[in-house]
């Protein structure tokens, strides 16, 4: 079964048609710039560019880096326009995709989602938390399997700051950080994260996940095991398509 997933993130738009008995991508994804500023209308565009590209004309799963209620409303827009706020998604959305059935979902529940099913979190009991470090840093906590929804843990606050503001890659990329001095900025916010939920399990999700040898040795001091992420990047695609067709909180 495929259903497609688009990936809305602050600094790009990604999208593929997903098989779904297999957790992978069906096709190469198409990837677009995120427009800035990055309106609802302005970010509609770029989702419809990415689904026409593939033709498609099914149910489609999308992605948004904030907090989403009832499963369409955005409450938060740190790393896209405010304008964002108070937002009917899946309205906008299908209306853009002329009339096409739309799932809106935290770009980290997503991935998450994706990385407990077919990928790290496999098989997993107790507390995992996925964090993926990108343009910010999303969360997605699980509790035997189960979604908590909308944590949104890159706001905690690290050093005085947002911890997205200190730790992300995006971070690490505007104040030119090598990976050892990163990676011990991770570590501080693992450490927090970790004094606060007590986790079996940190997967290092986002871009950062295809570069692991170049940073995961050099975290240390955390109880939890840390690993990367199996899908990468895909993860959220792969999860937004689940949710097109799940709509339930539990990675199955």
């Amino acid at each position: 079964m495929q259903i497609f997933g688009v990936d809305i993130g602050g600094s790009g738009i990604k999208g593929a048609p997903v098989d779904l008995d297999r957790g992978d991508l069906a096709q190469e994804r198409l990837k677009v710039l995120t427009p800035h500023p990055a309106t609802p209308d302005a970010v509609a565009d770029g989702v419809q560019e990415v689904v026409e590209h593939f033709g498609w004309t099914g149910p489609v799963g999308l992605t948004f880096p904030g907090v989403v209620t009832g499963g369409s409303h955005i409450r938060t827009a740190a790393n896209v326009d405010k304008a964002w706020i108070d937002t009917d998604a899946r309205a906008l959305f299908s209306e853009r995709l002329g009339g096409l059935p739309v799932t809106v979902v935290n770009d980290a529940d997503a991935a998450g989602v994706a990385e407990m099913a077919f990928g790290a979190g496999r098989g997993r009991e107790g507390t995992v938390i996925l964090l993926t470090f990108g343009t910010g840093i999303g969360s997605a906590v699980f509790t035997d399997g189960v979604l908590v929804p909308n944590t949104e843990l890159g706001h905690l606050e690290l050093n005085g700051h947002d911890a997205e503001k200190r730790a992300s890659s995006k971070a690490k990329d505007d104040h030119e950080l090598t990976w050892e001095h990163w990676a011990r900025r991770v570590t501080k916010y693992l450490a927090h994260v970790e004094m606060l939920f007590s986790p079996e399990l940190f997967i290092i999700g986002g871009g950062v996940s295809r570069k692991s040898e170049k940073f995961l040795h050099c975290i240390e001091g955390i109880k939890a095991e840390v690993v990367p992420a199996q899908l990468q990047n895909n993860a959220g695609i792969v999860g937004a398509a689940m949710r097109a067709t799940a709509g339930g909180g539990r990675a199955v």
